[in-house]
Protein backbone atom coordinates (compact mmCIF):
# COMPACT_ATOMS: atom_id res chain seq x y z
CA UNK A 1 0.00 0.00 0.00
CA UNK A 2 1.63 3.33 -1.02
CA UNK A 3 1.87 6.08 1.25
CA UNK A 4 -1.32 8.28 -0.56
CA UNK A 5 -3.20 5.00 -0.13
CA UNK A 6 -2.47 4.69 3.95
CA UNK A 7 -3.26 8.41 4.51
CA UNK A 8 -6.77 7.88 2.87
CA UNK A 9 -7.29 4.66 4.46
CA UNK A 10 -6.74 6.14 7.81
CA UNK A 11 -9.18 9.34 7.12
CA UNK A 12 -11.80 7.11 6.13
CA UNK A 13 -11.57 4.90 8.96
CA UNK A 14 -11.48 8.08 11.38
CA UNK A 15 -14.53 9.57 9.48
CA UNK A 16 -15.92 6.16 10.29
CA UNK A 17 -15.43 6.14 13.89
CA UNK A 18 -16.61 9.90 14.60
CA UNK A 19 -19.85 8.06 12.28
CA UNK A 20 -20.41 5.61 14.69
CA UNK A 21 -20.39 7.60 18.15
CA UNK A 22 -23.28 8.41 19.72
CA UNK A 23 -23.39 12.21 19.82
CA UNK A 24 -26.82 12.03 21.91
CA UNK A 25 -24.75 11.66 24.60
CA UNK A 26 -22.43 14.94 24.13
CA UNK A 27 -25.11 17.24 22.93
CA UNK A 28 -26.23 18.37 26.57
CA UNK A 29 -22.49 18.99 27.32
CA UNK A 30 -22.44 20.80 24.05
CA UNK A 31 -25.27 22.69 24.66
CA UNK A 32 -23.66 23.72 28.15
CA UNK A 33 -20.82 25.25 26.71
CA UNK A 34 -22.77 27.22 24.41
CA UNK A 35 -24.77 28.72 26.77
CA UNK A 36 -22.75 29.50 29.53
CA UNK A 37 -20.44 31.19 26.58
CA UNK A 38 -23.59 32.81 25.41
CA UNK A 39 -24.54 34.30 29.15
CA UNK A 40 -21.14 35.40 30.16
CA UNK A 41 -21.17 37.60 26.90
CA UNK A 42 -24.77 39.05 27.23
CA UNK A 43 -24.03 39.46 31.14
CA UNK A 44 -20.88 39.99 31.78
CA UNK A 45 -21.84 43.09 33.63
CA UNK A 46 -24.53 41.75 35.38
CA UNK A 47 -22.69 39.24 38.05
CA UNK A 48 -23.07 36.05 36.02
CA UNK A 49 -19.59 35.12 36.24
CA UNK A 50 -19.37 35.42 39.61
CA UNK A 51 -18.30 33.12 41.97
CA UNK A 52 -21.45 33.68 44.48
CA UNK A 53 -23.86 33.12 41.18
CA UNK A 54 -22.05 30.49 39.95
CA UNK A 55 -22.53 28.62 43.59
CA UNK A 56 -26.44 29.99 43.70
CA UNK A 57 -27.55 28.03 40.39
CA UNK A 58 -25.75 24.94 41.45
CA UNK A 59 -27.28 25.13 44.98
CA UNK A 60 -30.90 25.83 43.16
CA UNK A 61 -30.83 22.47 41.05
CA UNK A 62 -30.35 20.73 44.00
CA UNK A 63 -33.97 19.37 44.67
CA UNK A 64 -33.94 18.68 40.50
CA UNK A 65 -30.73 16.87 40.36
CA UNK A 66 -31.70 14.50 43.08
CA UNK A 67 -34.63 13.23 41.58
CA UNK A 68 -33.37 13.51 37.90
CA UNK A 69 -30.53 10.90 39.26
CA UNK A 70 -34.05 8.62 40.29
CA UNK A 71 -35.60 9.35 37.08
CA UNK A 72 -33.30 7.90 34.90
CA UNK A 73 -33.45 4.69 36.26
CA UNK A 74 -36.99 4.68 35.90
CA UNK A 75 -36.40 6.07 32.50
CA UNK A 76 -33.43 3.72 31.48
CA UNK A 77 -36.45 1.13 32.55
CA UNK A 78 -38.81 2.70 29.80
CA UNK A 79 -41.03 4.25 32.20
CA UNK A 80 -42.20 7.36 33.97
CA UNK A 81 -43.14 8.90 36.95
CA UNK A 82 -45.01 12.20 36.99
CA UNK A 83 -45.76 12.04 40.52
CA UNK A 84 -42.98 13.16 42.10
CA UNK A 85 -43.67 16.99 42.33
CA UNK A 86 -46.46 15.80 44.69
CA UNK A 87 -44.30 13.84 46.97
CA UNK A 88 -42.26 16.98 47.37
CA UNK A 89 -44.91 18.57 48.93
CA UNK A 90 -46.16 15.54 50.98
CA UNK A 91 -42.63 15.17 52.24
CA UNK A 92 -41.78 19.21 53.33
CA UNK A 93 -45.14 18.79 55.23
CA UNK A 94 -44.74 15.41 56.88
CA UNK A 95 -41.39 16.67 57.83
CA UNK A 96 -42.54 20.22 58.89
CA UNK A 97 -45.12 18.52 61.05
CA UNK A 98 -43.42 15.88 62.49
CA UNK A 99 -40.63 18.47 63.57
CA UNK A 100 -43.37 20.52 65.11
CA UNK A 101 -44.57 17.79 67.29
CA UNK A 102 -41.12 15.59 67.84
CA UNK A 103 -38.41 18.27 66.88
CA UNK A 104 -36.40 15.38 66.34
CA UNK A 105 -34.31 15.11 62.73
CA UNK A 106 -34.21 11.56 62.49
CA UNK A 107 -37.78 10.68 63.09
CA UNK A 108 -38.78 14.02 60.57
CA UNK A 109 -36.48 12.37 57.89
CA UNK A 110 -37.72 8.76 58.50
CA UNK A 111 -41.37 9.71 58.17
CA UNK A 112 -40.74 11.44 55.02
CA UNK A 113 -38.66 8.74 52.99
CA UNK A 114 -41.82 6.68 54.19
CA UNK A 115 -43.81 8.24 52.09
CA UNK A 116 -42.09 8.55 49.28
CA UNK A 117 -41.27 4.99 49.72
CA UNK A 118 -44.93 4.34 50.15
CA UNK A 119 -45.76 6.03 47.07
CA UNK A 120 -43.06 4.36 45.00
CA UNK A 121 -44.27 1.15 45.80
CA UNK A 122 -47.84 2.08 45.17
CA UNK A 123 -47.01 3.29 41.57
CA UNK A 124 -44.95 0.09 40.91
CA UNK A 125 -47.53 -2.24 42.42
CA UNK A 126 -50.15 -0.26 39.75
CA UNK A 127 -47.84 -0.78 36.86
CA UNK A 128 -46.30 -4.21 37.51
CA UNK A 129 -49.07 -6.10 39.09
CA UNK A 130 -52.48 -4.42 37.54
CA UNK A 131 -50.78 -3.26 34.03
CA UNK A 132 -51.72 -0.15 34.25
CA UNK A 133 -49.65 2.01 31.70
CA UNK A 134 -46.96 4.45 34.05
CA UNK A 135 -48.16 7.81 32.67
CA UNK A 136 -51.88 7.06 33.94
CA UNK A 137 -51.21 5.35 36.93
CA UNK A 138 -48.57 8.16 38.10
CA UNK A 139 -50.89 10.48 36.65
CA UNK A 140 -53.43 9.34 39.16
CA UNK A 141 -50.90 9.31 41.56
CA UNK A 142 -49.79 12.70 41.70
CA UNK A 143 -53.49 14.13 41.76
CA UNK A 144 -54.33 11.95 45.22
CA UNK A 145 -51.07 13.13 46.91
CA UNK A 146 -51.30 16.50 45.28
CA UNK A 147 -54.85 16.61 47.00
CA UNK A 148 -53.43 14.67 50.60
CA UNK A 149 -51.19 17.53 51.12
CA UNK A 150 -53.57 20.04 50.32
CA UNK A 151 -56.06 18.43 52.82
CA UNK A 152 -53.48 17.57 56.11
CA UNK A 153 -52.74 21.04 56.46
CA UNK A 154 -55.48 22.98 54.83
CA UNK A 155 -53.24 24.33 52.52
CA UNK A 156 -51.63 25.97 55.47
CA UNK A 157 -47.55 26.93 55.37
CA UNK A 158 -46.09 25.12 58.52
CA UNK A 159 -43.10 26.67 59.53
CA UNK A 160 -39.59 25.03 60.68
CA UNK A 161 -37.79 26.48 63.95
CA UNK A 162 -35.64 23.96 63.86
CA UNK A 163 -32.16 25.87 63.29
CA UNK A 164 -29.92 22.35 63.15
CA UNK A 165 -32.43 21.30 60.35
CA UNK A 166 -32.93 23.89 58.15
CA UNK A 167 -29.05 24.25 58.59
CA UNK A 168 -28.26 20.74 57.62
CA UNK A 169 -30.85 20.14 55.09
CA UNK A 170 -31.05 23.68 53.49
CA UNK A 171 -29.45 26.99 54.26
CA UNK A 172 -26.60 25.93 55.59
CA UNK A 173 -22.99 26.85 54.29
CA UNK A 174 -19.71 25.33 54.90
CA UNK A 175 -17.24 27.45 56.08
CA UNK A 176 -19.47 30.54 55.30
CA UNK A 177 -19.66 30.07 51.50
CA UNK A 178 -20.27 26.59 50.38
CA UNK A 179 -23.61 26.10 50.36
CA UNK A 180 -24.75 22.27 51.95
CA UNK A 181 -27.11 21.79 49.32
CA UNK A 182 -24.44 21.14 46.86
CA UNK A 183 -22.74 18.89 49.13
CA UNK A 184 -25.83 17.08 49.07
CA UNK A 185 -25.87 17.15 45.34
CA UNK A 186 -22.45 15.93 45.02
CA UNK A 187 -23.48 12.52 46.93
CA UNK A 188 -26.93 11.79 45.56
CA UNK A 189 -24.85 11.62 42.09
CA UNK A 190 -21.98 10.03 43.36
CA UNK A 191 -24.54 7.55 44.37
CA UNK A 192 -26.35 6.66 41.25
CA UNK A 193 -23.39 6.88 39.20
CA UNK A 194 -22.14 3.83 41.09
CA UNK A 195 -25.57 1.75 41.25
CA UNK A 196 -26.32 2.74 37.86
CA UNK A 197 -22.48 1.69 36.20
CA UNK A 198 -21.17 -0.45 39.08
CA UNK A 199 -23.78 -2.70 40.28
CA UNK A 200 -25.76 -5.62 38.43
CA UNK A 201 -28.68 -3.44 39.50
CA UNK A 202 -28.22 -0.79 37.32
CA UNK A 203 -27.53 -3.13 34.34
CA UNK A 204 -30.52 -5.10 35.18
CA UNK A 205 -32.46 -1.62 34.90
CA UNK A 206 -31.03 -0.91 31.00
CA UNK A 207 -31.71 -4.44 30.42
CA UNK A 208 -35.49 -4.02 31.27
CA UNK A 209 -35.70 -0.84 29.15
CA UNK A 210 -33.50 -1.77 26.18
CA UNK A 211 -36.20 -4.91 25.63
CA UNK A 212 -38.32 -6.69 28.38
CA UNK A 213 -39.09 -9.63 26.84
CA UNK A 214 -35.31 -10.31 26.36
CA UNK A 215 -34.30 -9.71 29.99
CA UNK A 216 -37.03 -12.14 31.01
CA UNK A 217 -35.50 -14.41 29.12
CA UNK A 218 -32.23 -13.66 30.73
CA UNK A 219 -33.77 -14.76 34.48
CA UNK A 220 -34.31 -10.88 35.19
CA UNK A 221 -37.34 -9.93 37.34
CA UNK A 222 -38.25 -7.14 35.36
CA UNK A 223 -41.83 -6.34 37.28
CA UNK A 224 -39.44 -6.26 40.31
CA UNK A 225 -36.83 -4.37 38.76
CA UNK A 226 -39.53 -1.65 37.60
CA UNK A 227 -40.70 -1.77 41.36
CA UNK A 228 -37.69 -0.92 42.82
CA UNK A 229 -36.63 1.91 40.71
CA UNK A 230 -40.34 3.57 41.24
CA UNK A 231 -39.42 2.94 44.74
CA UNK A 232 -36.33 4.45 44.08
CA UNK A 233 -37.98 8.04 42.98
CA UNK A 234 -40.21 8.02 45.18
CA UNK A 235 -37.56 8.16 47.96
CA UNK A 236 -35.17 10.70 46.45
CA UNK A 237 -38.31 13.16 45.81
CA UNK A 238 -39.19 12.45 49.57
CA UNK A 239 -35.86 13.93 50.18
CA UNK A 240 -36.12 16.83 47.78
CA UNK A 241 -38.80 17.51 49.68
CA UNK A 242 -37.07 17.96 52.93
CA UNK A 243 -34.55 19.86 51.16
CA UNK A 244 -37.26 22.48 50.19
CA UNK A 245 -38.40 22.67 53.56
CA UNK A 246 -35.05 23.00 54.91
CA UNK A 247 -33.93 25.46 52.01
CA UNK A 248 -37.24 26.99 52.95
CA UNK A 249 -37.64 26.43 56.52
CA UNK A 250 -41.21 25.83 55.94
CA UNK A 251 -43.21 22.79 54.71
CA UNK A 252 -46.22 23.88 52.18
CA UNK A 253 -48.12 22.18 49.35
CA UNK A 254 -47.14 24.42 46.45
CA UNK A 255 -43.68 22.91 46.75
CA UNK A 256 -42.27 20.65 43.66
CA UNK A 257 -45.44 22.06 41.18
CA UNK A 258 -43.50 21.32 37.60
CA UNK A 259 -41.03 19.67 38.72
CA UNK A 260 -41.72 16.62 37.56
CA UNK A 261 -41.29 18.64 33.78
CA UNK A 262 -38.08 19.93 34.56
CA UNK A 263 -37.00 16.44 35.87
CA UNK A 264 -37.95 14.70 32.68
CA UNK A 265 -35.94 17.55 30.86
CA UNK A 266 -32.73 17.17 32.63
CA UNK A 267 -32.57 13.35 32.13
CA UNK A 268 -33.64 13.68 28.02
CA UNK A 269 -31.17 16.47 27.77
CA UNK A 270 -28.45 14.25 29.68
CA UNK A 271 -28.74 11.53 26.61
CA UNK A 272 -31.13 9.64 28.00
CA UNK A 273 -33.65 7.76 25.38
CA UNK A 274 -36.91 8.00 26.70
CA UNK A 275 -37.29 4.56 24.69
CA UNK A 276 -35.48 2.98 27.54
CA UNK A 277 -31.89 1.27 27.28
CA UNK A 278 -29.91 3.93 28.51
CA UNK A 279 -28.99 6.20 31.38
CA UNK A 280 -26.46 8.59 32.01
CA UNK A 281 -26.06 10.12 35.80
CA UNK A 282 -23.32 12.50 34.70
CA UNK A 283 -25.40 13.86 31.65
CA UNK A 284 -28.65 14.20 33.45
CA UNK A 285 -26.35 16.32 36.49
CA UNK A 286 -25.34 18.42 33.38
CA UNK A 287 -28.81 18.75 31.97
CA UNK A 288 -30.09 19.95 35.60
CA UNK A 289 -27.14 22.56 35.63
CA UNK A 290 -27.87 23.98 31.72
CA UNK A 291 -31.41 24.61 32.76
CA UNK A 292 -30.70 25.91 36.11
CA UNK A 293 -28.24 28.19 34.30
CA UNK A 294 -30.95 29.00 31.38
CA UNK A 295 -33.38 29.90 34.28
CA UNK A 296 -30.57 32.01 36.49
CA UNK A 297 -29.77 33.92 33.21
CA UNK A 298 -33.27 34.92 32.18
CA UNK A 299 -33.82 35.72 35.51
CA UNK A 300 -30.70 38.20 35.64
CA UNK A 301 -31.42 39.27 32.24
CA UNK A 302 -34.70 41.03 33.29
CA UNK A 303 -37.14 38.60 31.23
CA UNK A 304 -40.52 38.71 32.94
CA UNK A 305 -41.97 35.20 33.69
CA UNK A 306 -44.21 34.86 30.98
CA UNK A 307 -41.04 35.41 28.76
CA UNK A 308 -39.17 33.07 30.75
CA UNK A 309 -41.27 30.67 30.09
CA UNK A 310 -41.56 30.69 26.78
CA UNK A 311 -37.57 30.58 26.54
CA UNK A 312 -37.24 27.68 28.66
CA UNK A 313 -40.04 26.16 26.80
CA UNK A 314 -37.85 26.43 23.20
CA UNK A 315 -34.96 25.77 24.36
CA UNK A 316 -35.93 22.52 25.58
CA UNK A 317 -38.06 21.24 22.74
CA UNK A 318 -34.71 22.25 20.27
CA UNK A 319 -32.60 20.77 22.97
CA UNK A 320 -34.24 17.43 23.11
CA UNK A 321 -35.18 17.15 19.19
CA UNK A 322 -31.46 17.80 18.55
CA UNK A 323 -30.84 15.09 20.86
CA UNK A 324 -33.28 12.82 18.80
CA UNK A 325 -31.69 13.69 15.40
CA UNK A 326 -28.07 12.60 16.48
CA UNK A 327 -29.23 9.62 18.14
CA UNK A 328 -30.95 8.40 14.77
CA UNK A 329 -28.12 9.08 12.71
Amino acid sequence: MTLQARGLFNMQFKVSKIKDIDWSRYVVYIAFVVVFLFLSIWLSNRGFLTIGNILNIARQTTMITIMAVAMTFVIGAAQIDLSIGSVVALSSLVTALTLRSTNSIILALAASVSVGIAVGAINGLLITKLGIPAFLATLGMMGIVKGLSMWITNMAAIVIMNERFNFIFGIGNIGGKFPVLIIWTILFVAFGVVLLNKTPFGKKVLATGGNETAARFTGINTAQIKLKAFIMTGSFAAFAGILYAGRMQAGRFTFGEGDEMSTIAAVILGGTSMAGGSGFVIGTLIGSLLMGMINNGLILGGLNVSQQTIVRGVIIILAVALSNVTRKK
